[in-house]
């Protein structure tokens, strides 16, 4: 396999090992009251940091990560902010990240960013779970490659392309950008060598789909639908001509045949499958019932504005819940985008992470849908600085009580790191703590 080479990469490779563990220490005052007010976790704080504190209760738990990480455009001002011990690495840290042709290290830095990152993700994400990552075209080549280093190339699932825009930008120099990508890997895909793994539900079927069916004939089996009968992939010995009740011949179309063979075509006769209409002449249909059809939808890869959403739809669903306040996040993703992920990837019971929780979309996905199917999904997100509660937080605050949503959560914030110099200068945490950090270095649980 080939392998993605980058400034750095040997210096972060196994940075996520040196990351000190850090406690997480809970602020009531800015924890909403709820239920599962224990189970869903609003962490301020770097998301390196942040995702090693978690490994010690939420190790191979997490069933659905999805991340919506800076897409490096060169617009966004994120700073590389990692501390690496190496001296081209510690030329980065605090500097913001500038444009192509400005910065010649941008897609290095990007890169350096996200490696530990994913990497801890990976341990954290349940051996049936899988990642779903939002990218554009100035990273996903890159993010394709890191990711098939870290989570192997044989777990790759699919690149789905999302409809952020509904109309062209007429102002775009050579074409108008109007989609994202949003990657998925699987902790463990199955295939011919692993029989179990993550396995991706099936989209509920809507309204619209089951008026389809109706029962005219009164069938005992219920409501129903047709389909054509015959087929473009020509037989011979399937090209015969049908007798209708009424007493009319009917033959295939030319370069066309039946589907089935003459033989079988009686006994879907006799089981009252074939319908030739409400007074016996019609060309043969077959009958397709609505209780034999798959109980849900599989997933395409290219999923439309109408279907999930797009950037103006977050931006509305944010000014909604912050009429008076001007967002620094340009591009939130909207509500629907985030549910039918949690719709493929979860279960009712899943824990669900995000570790660039920017305006709380996702979040806010898990407590809506759990609202519509009556799931006890979890969700973690993470968030800096004082973002994390103004905007973040303050977010789930607002939209469980316009929604009517029950469920709180806690506000944490990274206490103090638990290393060798805590350890020898005796800053250490509550024993409570400090047992619980022996306990997963000695079991790794």
């Amino acid at each position: 396999m080939a392998t993605l080479q980058f400034k750095g990469k040997s210096a972060v490779w196994n940075h996520h090992l040196s990351v000190p563990y850090h406690t997480l220490e809970k602020d009531a005052k800015k924890s909403l009251k709820g239920t599962n007010v224990e189970e869903n976790l609003i962490i301020e704080g770097d998301n390196l940091l942040a995702l090693k504190s978690l490994l010690p209760k939420y190790q191979g738990r997490i069933k659905c990560i999805y991340i919506d990480p800076p897409y490096n455009t060169g617009n966004e001002g994120w700073v590389y902010s990692d501390n690496v011990n190496s001296p081209t690495m510690q030329e980065w840290v605090g500097k913001v990240v500038g444009k192509q042709g400005e910065d010649l290290t941008r897609h290095d830095k990007w890169l350096c960013m996200m490696t530990p990152r994913l990497k801890l993700l990976r341990e954290l994400l349940a051996d049936d779970g899988a990642i779903f990552i939002s990218i554009d075209d100035n990273e996903q080549h890159h993010l394709r490659n890191i990711m098939d280093g870290i989570f192997g190339e044989e777990n790759f699932i699919t690149n789905i392309i999302w409809q952020k825009k509904f109309s062209p930008q007429s102002d775009a120099k050579y074409f108008s950008d109007n989609h994202d990508f949003i990657l998925v890997y699987a902790k463990n895909k199955i295939n011919g060598q692993r029989s179990s793994g993550w396995v991706r539900n099936l989209l509920p079927r809507t309204e619209e789909m089951d008026e389809r069916y109706d029962n005219p004939d009164h069938d005992p089996r219920g409501d129903w639908s047709s389909s054509d009968l015959s087929v473009k992939t020509y037989s011979e010995s399937y090209d015969y001509p049908i007798k209708t009740p009424s007493g009319k011949i009917i033959h295939p179309t030319k370069g066309r045949c039946w589907r089935t063979s003459k033989e079988n075509l009686q006994k879907l006769i006799a089981d009252n499958r074939i319908w030739f209409g409400p007074k016996g002449d019609n060309v043969p249909r077959i009958k397709r019932f609505l209780s034999e059809v798959q109980a849900g939808l599989v997933p395409v890869t290219i999923w439309s504005h109408q279907e999930v959403g797009h950037n103006q739809e977050a931006r509305q669903e944010l000014k909604e819940l912050f009429p008076d306040v001007e967002f620094p996040f340009e591009t939130p993703k909207p509500t629907r985008l985030i549910k039918r992920i949690l719709q493929l990837a979860t279960d009712k019971d899943s824990i669900v992470l995000d570790s660039f929780a920017g305006s709380a979309t996702t979040a806010h996905a898990t407590l809506d849908l759990n609202k519509e199917d009556a799931g006890n999904r979890k969700f973690i997100i993470v968030e800096m600085e004082s973002y994390a509660n103004k905007v973040t937080a303050e977010r789930v605050r607002r939209a469980s009580k316009k929604y009517g949503y029950k469920t709180g959560f806690s506000y944490y914030t990274l206490g103090s790191a638990i290393d060798a110099e805590s350890i020898l200068t005796g800053k250490l945490p509550t024993y409570k703590e400090f047992a619980k950090y022996v306990y997963y270095l000695a079991t790794g649980k």
